[in-house]
This record gives structure tokens, sequence and C-alpha cells, in this order.
């Protein structure tokens, strides 16, 4: 054999050998689930276990195989927990709480303005006649003074234009009435952030007046404007009162501020909603108070210092007083005392769809020169609604 026979096949062996120790090499690599490529640079990660992991620090599981899930160790304690979240209501737009306010007035009050443009548009219009609108006005609780504007409002327009058809004389009414609603009135309510703080808002009124149940659905109007509300349970000598209002602002996800002390001092739980109020960046805060009867000097006065320690700490944007409409004018004399002691900026009527006594509106605007803002118009949680002059005015003449 020659040289170079005796080379070549030193070389096919050399070779064989090579490609059968790559081929074992490679076959290891495979079975211990090794790459054919390089692995990307590791990086900050949680583990499945939850715990953070280093880049230096190798990620075990990368290479090599899990037999089995017992192999992978997660420590239970770190398994997240689910929390269900509650599920909030959405309260009732402002528009729509309007459609309804006319809806329900025109049906409670249809009764007057029925009366009303049957006596005018009878074709005779004489004293009887006109007394007997007089009383149809008074037994609305429009009051001696703006019944007595009226009726000689409308004696001057029948007497120079002579007309009394229906359509006529229920436009002459519509002006007459609707001037005495006043739409000149400010009914805008604070309830936007003043000078970098939350409005504050407080209401007050007597016993039975409905006055939690309208802090809380007075809190549905602002959250329906996507307004951040707090509410301050002030009314800290009715045991279920704190409790009514907590309920209240968890339906539509508002805060309360209360006392776990029954008889705790009312002025001091106000302060801390106030507060409250402000380190959580809200818009408004509404603080209820006790229902209080006005001859009752002692709880006037502490409804007195209930405003002035709050004024320590924020001032006091609007007191809105509680009225129930079927009161009448009874109700004068509790917004009088109330005006006295706290200066009142607005009122809410309450329970304003229950009564043919609409004019009650009027009275108790001319009484304290202050407009009626809000009207509750039932029992739903969103009967209550911000007080449109036409609107009303409208309800009362459809």
């Amino acid at each position: 054999m020659s040289a170079i026979d005796t080379f070549w096949e030193y070389l096919a062996v050399a070779v064989g050998i090579v490609v059968i120790v790559g081929g074992i090499a490679l076959g290891l690599m495979r079975g211990r689930g090794g790459a054919t490529k390089d692995l990307p640079p590791v990086d900050h990660r949680p583990t499945p276990g939850g715990r953070a992991v280093d880049v230096d620090e190798p990620l075990e599981g990368a290479i090599g195989t899990i037999e089995s899930p017992e192999d992978l160790e997660v420590e239970e304690d770190l398994e997240p927990e689910v929390v269900p979240t509650p599920t909030l209501e959405r309260p009732a737009e402002p528009a729509g709480r309007l459609r309804r306010l006319r809806a329900r007035l025109a049906r409670s009050n249809s009764a007057l303005g029925k009366g009303l443009l049957a006596l005018l548009a009878g074709g005779t219009l004489d004293e009887a006649a006109w007394e007997e609108v007089e009383d149809t006005l008074l037994a609305a609780d429009l009051g001696v003074a703006a019944t007595t504007q009226l009726v000689d409002a409308l004696r001057v327009r029948v007497a120079a234009e002579g007309s009394t058809d229906e359509a006529t004389v229920r436009g002459w009414l519509r002006e007459e009435l609707l001037a005495l609603v006043d739409p000149s009135m400010d009914r805008t309510l604070v309830s936007e952030r003043v000078d970098g703080r939350p409005a504050c808002i407080l209401v007050v009124g007597v016993n039975g007046t409905g006055k939690t149940t309208t802090v809380g659905k007075l809190a549905r109007v602002l959250v329906a404007e996507d307004k951040d509300v707090v509410l301050g349970a002030a009314d800290t000598f009715r045991a279920a009162a704190a409790d009514q209002l907590a309920t209240w602002g968890e339906r539509v996800g508002v805060p309360t501020v209360r006392s776990d002390r029954e008889g705790a001092d009312p002025a001091a739980v106000a302060f801390d909603a106030v507060k409250a109020a402000a380190e959580l960046e809200a818009d408004v805060v509404l603080v209820d108070t006790a229902g209080r009867l006005q001859n009752k000097t002692g709880l006037m006065d502490e409804l007195g210092k209930v405003k002035r320690v709050i004024e320590k700490q924020s001032p006091v944007d609007e007191v809105l007083l509680v009225l129930d409409a079927t009161t009448g004018q009874n109700g004068m004399r509790q917004a009088q005392v109330f005006g006295e002691v706290v200066g009142i900026t607005g009122i809410v009527l309450t329970k304003l769809d229950g009564t043919a006594k609409g004019g009650i509106v009027v009275a108790v605007q001319r009484e304290l020169g202050v407009p009626v803002k809000l009207v509750g118009l039932g029992e739903g949680p969103d009967d209550l609604a911000p007080f449109d002059p036409e609107a009303f005015v409208d309800a009362i003449l459809d």
C-alpha cells in the first residue's frame, strides 16, 4: 500500500470519529433540554412564586426540564387575594330628573291649574269669581301677599284686553306665576372646589323633614355630575342617623366621616369631615346635622356653634334648609328662625309631589329672600332634582 493510500485511510477514520463524538454531544444536549442557540439575557421579572429575580442570578428552569409540578415551589402566602369589587349604583342624570319633576308636579298640582283656568276663562269675572280665584291660590299656599299681587295683575289685564279665552288667559297666568317664582334668582348650588378647597354644604332643618335622606339623595345628584363627595354625619343624637347616611354613601362609593361614639360633639364631627374632605381633595363635603325645633333655643345655639367650628377649618359655602312642602305656611316660622341662626342660602322642598300646595315655593322665597334650589319628588333614591322655575309653572298649568 502506498503512502498516499495510507494517508486517506487515516483521514477517513479521523473524520468518522469526529462525527460520532459530535452526534453523541448533540444528543446529550437535546436530552437535557439545551437550546441550539444562545439564551436571551435575563431581566428583572417575577418568578411564578412572585419573587423578584436579579440579572446575575440564574433563572431556575430556564435550562433543563421540570419533571413534575411539585418541582416548582410556590409560596402559598404570596398568592394574590381575590377581593370582590362592590357593585356601585349609577345615579340618574339631572336631565332625567327634571323630566320626572314636570310630570309629577303636573299630576299633583293639576287641580290648581285647571281650577284657575276654568275660573279665569269662564266668561264672567265678577267679584264672586275673583274671590274664588283668591281662595284657590291661598289654598295652594301661595301666601296672602303673593295672592294679592297675582290677582291684581290679572284684573288689570282682563280690564285692559277684555279677552277671556282659555289660551290667552293661560298665557297671562303663566307670565304672572313665573314672575312670582322669580327665575332671576340664582339657584346654582356651590359644588365645585373653591380656592383650592372642597365646597362646604351644611344641611339643616326640623325633625321629620327627611333631612338625612335628602343629604344622601343630594350626594347621588353630585355623583351623577362626576363630583368627588365626602359625607359628614354630624347628627350624633339619633343612633341610626350615621348608619343611614353611611349606607347612602356606600351605594355610590362616597366615604362618610362619623364618630364611633353616640352623643359625640356634632361640631367636632363636622370639623373632622371638612378636614378629611380637604385631605382627600374632594370637590364637595356635605354635612348632615340633627333635626331640631326652631323654638328650642339651646338646640339652635348648638347649630350656630357647628357652623362656627366648621369655619375654623373652611368657609361654609351653602346652608340648605330642608322643608316639608306639606307643612305649608307652618314652615314659614321655621325658615325664619333657621335663617337668623345660620344664614340660609337655599331651600330644599321635600314631598312636593304629594301635595297640591305648590304655592309654598313662592311663599318661602318671598319670606326668606333665598331661592328654592332643590325639590324632592318622592321616595325613590333619585327623586331629588334641581328646581326649574319654568318647568314648575308649566307643570302647574298643564
